[in-house]
């Protein structure tokens, strides 16, 4: 799936991942290939993503939202 990780001012992060786990409001969660359509506030926390050559790595963010539809996932974050 491709992940796309922008903030007011640039883009962080695009790219293909197989994972990206999110600091919701309620916890945190995960989201995987063909997750189902969501929309989520995120809280202050860390992003991580896992591409397809299985490195992690790791953005801090303020808190923002994130959409997932159809394999894709845009972070809007602070």
């Amino acid at each position: 799936m491709n992940i796309e990780i922008v903030t007011p001012d640039t883009t962080i992060f695009t790219g293909e991942i197989t994972l990206a786990q999110l600091p919701g409001l309620d916890g945190s969660f995960e989201i995987m290939n063909n997750h189902a359509p969501l929309i989520s506030v995120l809280k202050k926390g860390r992003i991580k993503i896992l591409n397809k050559q299985q490195q992690v790595q790791y953005f801090d963010v303020k808190g923002g939202v994130v959409e997932v539809l159809e394999n894709k996932v845009l972070v809007l974050a602070e």
